[in-house]
């Protein structure tokens, strides 16, 4: 059982946490930024293969998004709780057992995800995209689907190191792969079009995943485990126990992964709702041009966003697996601190560069204005989106993922969209309707957030964690 500690004094304790949180947070920033630049290379590389093939290949990218990498995303966030607090009770056995049976989830929902992406042209013409289209989308989602085994590896691994707070590991080989993945687009592209450019994502993935189990195999080697004696032994005695699976261990993981996948698809599905929905505005073509290039400036924020969720849900569950209560919440209100404070630079941000980020994509002057408007709205957003994702951080990090899964339903599904759609198509605010809808939807579900996480009784979480650790 880990050692209780009473937390360091009022005056040094906001800055030492602030430092752990830094360490952390830098590293996390860097490699979602990183991966996010994946995705930009290989839209670039679309690009270069005419406007036919762009247009196909980014459809199948954002249907696979949708349908397939957003799924595995949201389940592994399971793990989140349990690695982080058994990391804080140092009980390593359940720790390796959890990313074994987050492998085999993933591995066995890619299943039914890549039957559905084996009809995916059937369901975009029944969308109304055309044939010539959806074909194009097909093939390069069919060659992506590989990419469903490795994604099933390389979400658990990344979660496993991240609950351990360890994050440099993850940046460099994130860098390494992003470099990698730079040539390896380019002559597949060039040599065999969509398919080679499919091919090269996931291999990419699959380079980043070899080098992190590569880190993970080696990390746990060294890695020793505290005995009750007060001393340290090596977990020569766990590593036997470790693939015993346990059918509570199961039913928990299920039980955490269910809410969370929900929580994760519904949000990032509320935002392609949107962009569908524009394509029905009036004029469609300048409404889906200007919310596709806002929603670019959103994703480089998206990225400090979930380096801070990351950050609080590890430091909360840490110290609630080391029986340290007090501290978790004292990390959680420093970090929903900092989210208000990088929620109000963001919003700045995004509404000073509404002058001239349009620019960078199109010069149509329609296009610009509407990039200029719709940015000042979003930067309202913002300012309620980093404190609500930090949030969802806070409500993993306790285990109480299906509470923020309600709320996110609430805020996104029954005020944000129906909202809009009043606004945008009866009212006829057009664009400005869909995003004015958003932006109210996003407040209420941060203020219901931030309810659900003053009510959150840290001495009750601290014997749950107990319970959950088995300490």
């Amino acid at each position: 059982m880990a050692e209780e500690t009473s937390p360091p004094s009022c005056s040094k304790w906001p800055g030492e946490e602030l430092k752990k949180q830094q360490a952390m947070a830098g590293p996390l920033v860097l490699m979602n930024l990183s991966w996010f630049g994946k995705t930009v290379v290989t839209t670039i590389f679309l690009g270069r293969l005419g406007n036919l093939p762009l247009a196909g290949g980014a459809l199948g990218y954002t249907f696979a998004n949708v349908t397939g990498f957003s799924v595995l995303t949201g389940l592994c966030y399971a793990m989140d709780p349990i690695c982080g607090q058994a990391f804080g009770a140092r009980n390593y056995g359940i720790m390796r057992r959890t990313l074994f049976m987050a492998v085999i989830l993933l591995l066995l929902v890619s299943i039914p995800i890549s039957l559905l992406w084996f009809h995916v042209d059937k369901i975009m013409e029944f969308f109304g995209i055309s044939a010539d289209i959806a074909s194009l989308s097909k093939i390069f989602v069919l060659y992506l689907l590989p990419d469903l085994v490795v994604t099933s590896f390389l979400c658990p691994l990344k979660a496993y190191l991240s609950c351990q707070a360890v994050t440099l590991p993850i940046l460099i080989t994130t860098v390494v792969a992003l470099a990698l993945h730079v040539p390896a687009g380019f002559y597949l592209s060039q040599t065999k079009g969509l398919r080679g450019l499919s091919t090269a994502v996931w291999l990419t993935d699959l380079a980043l995943v070899l080098m992190l189990a590569a880190y993970v195999y080696f990390h746990d080697k060294r890695k020793c485990t505290f005995s009750g004696d007060g001393g340290y032994r090596h977990e020569e005695e766990e590593d036997r126990r470790t693939w015993s699976q346990n059918w509570t261990d199961c039913v928990r993981l299920i039980r955490l992964s269910v809410p969370c996948c929900l929580t994760t698809c519904l949000e990032w599905w509320c935002y392609e709702i949107l962009l569908l929905l524009s394509g029905r505005l009036d004029n469609a073509r300048v409404p889906v041009a200007v919310l596709t290039i806002v929603f670019n400036f959103d994703y480089i924020l998206y990225s400090f966003m979930l380096s801070l969720s990351t950050v609080v849900s590890v430091r909360v569950s840490n110290e609630l697996g080391a029986a340290r209560p007090e501290t978790a919440r004292g990390s959680a209100r420093v970090c929903l601190s900092v989210s208000v404070i990088l929620g109000c630079i963001g919003g700045s941000l995004m509404a000073i560069s509404g002058r001239w980020w349009g620019s960078l994509f199109s010069h149509d002057e329609l296009v610009l204005s509407g990039v200029k408007k719709m940015m000042l709205l979003m930067a309202v957003v913002e300012v309620a989106n980093f404190p609500l994702v930090v949030c969802g951080g806070i409500m993993r990090a306790a285990a109480k993922p299906k509470q923020a899964m309600y709320a996110t339903l609430g805020g996104f599904y029954f005020v944000a969209l129906p909202l809009g759609i009043l606004l945008a198509f009866k009212l006829k605010f057009q664009l400005a309707g869909l995003v004015l809808g958003f932006l109210v939807g996003n407040a209420i579900t941060s203020c219901v957030m931030l309810v659900l996480v003053g009510k959150i009784n840290w001495a009750r979480e601290d014997q749950k964690a107990k319970e959950l650790t088995r300490v």
